[in-house]
């Protein structure tokens, strides 16, 4: 006891030296303590700690959890449904129910996002965290209890919400990270490091960090700014149109990132998505619940125009673009058979695997674990696994209920396994493996057991990349030395 504590005082005048918290490394031989080495710590998450030190003086009205940092005074705009994005002006507190695709064009304009429901990997908490806003989500109530025009304090640090206005000035609210950090540029890791991207106006800035490429780039943000149903774009005789914004939306990704790989999530909105599309009501059913509805690979073979409007999008940039560094990812492929058949679309459409257009399987639905070697049969390049889908649906968790936030957990056993199967499955069949969803940065100790089990790659949101590719570099060097030492 008495070295425990004599230890810790050491680990305090070291913090104190170098004012940020350390990652130290220690021994002891016979009565005496030495250390070995000292950096900063590289597994907190990169938030503002001069801000969560602020003690704010006014009436605390409403609290929920910090989804992505900052601390911002503004006014509020409450948005009932995407159909009132348009209301909200720049520099904003967005409050709402819950977002979902359409909101994006309102969540770039908001100051701060503050919701009902949600839980850490809900769309707003994904979303926030990759455009940078502050957000805080599980409040239950905000919709009730803040008031259209009012002026209010979001410490989304700490998710909190307080009436009226504190003085910012003066307080340093920038970037603190570490300045060990800075060196992350000449960091090279086996594991390769891709980024999650959604807005193309982030694409130039994110593509000059240390990244290998972009491991998901959803759909859904690019047709959502398009805004038109695509079943009213073909009824209205508009493809050419929508072909040409959506290769253009890609194509931003492509050059910005060529020749590091884009994977391009083909369409996975829900109906409750699409309906908010303009058109949509006439074409989409009403779902009790559109998480396991009518979405993924089952709607392009239920409606084959639709999804050849995205494949003529993909081959125009490929081929008359010029970038052949667009590969394609297909999501919620719920049995071989929906596989088999949408590689049929895909070959009558002129998109066949090859050394330059690779096909990944997103694997997010138990059945895809569990008969992962079935589907490696039918015919793919690789798999990236999404890991908040996964979860939900391994542990029965709808990851937009509040109520249900704590059960959500990827590091439960069942979750575990899955991730393990899935990984060492690819390992065997001599097939590429990555993850794509928000574990790997919440979770340090999950990277050790990713890289362990034989993955090839993670994809982060861009906040989280300098960090977690350093925590690989240094994971990657423990497994090697322990394994030489055996």
């Amino acid at each position: 006891d008495v070295k425990v504590l004599e230890l810790a005082e050491i680990g305090k005048k070291i913090h104190r030296h170098y004012y940020f918290p350390q990652d130290i490394e220690w021994a002891k031989k016979g009565n005496k303590l030495y250390i070995l080495q000292t950096r900063p710590i590289t597994t907190l998450k990169k938030t503002d700690q001069t801000t969560n030190k602020i003690k704010i003086n006014l009436p605390l009205i409403l609290t929920g959890s910090s989804a992505s940092p900052g601390l911002v005074v503004a006014k509020v705009k409450i948005l009932r449904s995407a159909k009132e994005i348009n209301k909200i002006n720049k520099g904003e507190v967005l409050v709402t129910s819950m977002t979902t695709p359409d909101f994006v064009p309102a969540m770039k304009k908001a100051a701060a996002i503050v919701t009902d429901m949600g839980g850490q990997t809900s769309h707003a908490a994904i979303v926030s965290r990759e455009l940078g806003v502050p957000c805080i989500i599980g409040t239950k109530q905000a919709t009730k209890k803040l008031k259209t025009g009012q002026i209010v304090t979001v410490h989304a640090s700490k998710g909190e919400v307080f009436a009226g206005s504190m003085d910012l000035r003066g307080l340093k609210l920038g970037d603190n990270q570490p300045a060990d950090d800075r060196t992350s540029m000449a960091i090279k890791t086996a594991t390769k490091v891709y980024v999650n991207l959604a807005e193309p106006e982030r694409a130039e800035e994110v593509s000059k960090m240390n990244v290998d490429g972009v491991g998901l780039l959803r759909a859904e943000f690019i047709m959502a700014q398009i805004g038109r149903h695509p079943k009213k774009v073909i009824q209205d005789r508009k493809q050419a149109v929508y072909i040409n914004e959506l290769a253009e939306g890609i194509s931003r990704f492509c050059r910005a990132f060529d020749p590091r790989p884009v994977v391009y999530r083909t369409t996975d909105f829900k109906t409750n998505e699409y309906r908010n599309l303009t058109g949509g009501y006439r074409f989409e059913p009403e779902e009790e619940n559109p998480l396991i509805g009518f979405r993924g690979a089952r709607r392009y073979l239920v409606d084959q125009r639709v999804f050849e409007l995205e494949l003529e999008a993909i081959k125009k940039v490929r081929n008359k673009m010029g970038f052949k560094n667009l590969w394609i990812m297909i999501p919620f492929v719920r049995t071989t058979e929906e596989l088999r058949q949408v590689k049929k679309i895909l070959a009558a459409n002129g998109l066949t695997r090859n050394s330059s257009f690779k096909l990944w399987l997103m694997v997010e639905i138990p059945a895809n674990v569990i008969l992962l070697e079935d589907f490696i049969e039918v015919g793919i390049d690789g798999v990236s696994i999404g890991s908040n889908d996964l979860t939900m649906l391994t542990l029965g968790v709808d990851r937009d209920n509040a109520e249900l936030a704590e059960v959500f957990n990827e590091m439960n056993p069942a979750v575990l396994w899955a991730l393990e199967k899935t990984i060492t499955t690819c390992h065997k069949k001599g097939i590429t493996s990555s993850i794509c969803g928000q574990a790997p940065t919440l979770y340090p100790d999950l990277v050790e057991m990713l890289i362990r089990w034989g993955i090839t790659s993670v994809s982060l949101a861009p906040d989280v990349i300098d960090v977690t590719r350093r925590l690989i570099y240094e994971t990657e060097a423990r497994v090697i030395a322990k394994g030489a030492e055996k």
